[in-house]
């Protein structure tokens, strides 16, 4: 009897312990998290003398849609810089940088991971180079097309529908200095495209331009951002955060100041404490804007 008990204990117990146990046949076919787009874990950056970012802490998921805001000097271009691998964290206990969850990148490789559009880079592609030439380029990571650059027909049809999607395609033969703000954004943008990148980073992307082409570029990003490329956007003008755009990072002295929902974060109260002045919000079709 005391046998027949124990077997019975034995086999209960053992139900108990493995039955919601997968196989490994099971185990390989379950979803699998995929690594953050960029996982920044107390990280400290210098420019000069001065620390810039402090102790900055931050997670982006590849697909998210998100605005980073800030006032001047609060840590913006560095953060840009930092992504781009431009400028490099202090080596501290605990700090770690990943991108898709690497720690080393080539950064030749990361560029069709993540596609960059600055007002740096804006400044150094204009020169006498048409707006296909700047498009091809993306696949070099250079600016323009070098003797030594081998372009194949499938490159030339990928820039060219490149301009189709941005709605630009007359801007292929024009020379980049001849082009206004506006167009010269929107062919280096396609620069970024042409590696189908998980996500644009684009850095004060209405700098410069006027009404007319601000809203434009703003119906492009909608249109990129539906499609399914994430839209990764650094400003401190509130009419460029698109309604696609749901998760809003304040930066501040350095620091992420606040980190969360647009609609709970873009308040007066909110953004009175980050600019360091009174300011009275608006919305009106979805975007905000300050009074």
């Amino acid at each position: 009897m005391k046998e027949l008990l124990l077997s019975l204990t034995l086999i209960v117990y053992s139900r108990i312990m493995f039955q919601d146990s997968p196989t490994e046949a099971e185990a390989a076919d379950a979803p699998r998290q995929s690594p953050a787009l960029l996982d920044f874990r107390h990280i400290s950056v210098m420019r000069g003398d001065k620390i810039v970012l402090d102790d900055f802490s931050l997670s982006i998921d590849a697909g998210e849609h998100i605005a980073i805001i800030g006032p001047n000097g609060c840590g913006k271009s560095t953060l840009i810089k930092t992504i781009t691998r431009e400028c490099y964290p202090l080596a501290r206990p605990g700090s770690s940088l990943s991108i898709l969850g690497h720690d080393t990148w080539n950064v030749f490789e990361l560029r069709t991971m993540l596609g960059i559009v600055s007002s740096d880079l804006m400044y150094t592609c204009t020169r006498e180079i048409t707006g296909l030439e700047l498009i091809l380029s993306g696949f070099f990571s250079s600016i323009g097309i070098q003797p030594y650059h081998h372009v194949t027909p499938e490159m030339v049809d990928k820039a060219r529908q490149v301009l189709e999607v941005l709605e630009v395609p007359h801007l292929a033969d024009r020379e980049m200095t001849e082009l206004s703000s506006g167009e010269g954004k929107r062919v280096l943008i396609g620069r970024a495209l042409v590696h189908d990148p998980l996500a644009l980073l684009l850095d004060e992307p209405s700098n410069s331009l006027d009404i007319h082409a601000a809203l434009e570029l703003r119906g492009i990003l909608r249109k990129l951002a539906q499609a399914g490329t994430g839209i990764l956007l650094v400003t401190h003008h509130l009419p460029d955060i698109i309604p696609e755009i749901d998760r809003v990072i304040l930066l501040r002295n350095g620091k992420v100041f606040a980190d969360g929902d647009k609609d709970q974060l873009l308040t007066a109260e909110r953004l009175s404490e980050l600019f360091g002045l009174p300011v009275e919000l608006t919305r009106r079709d979805k975007y905000y804007h300050l009074l």
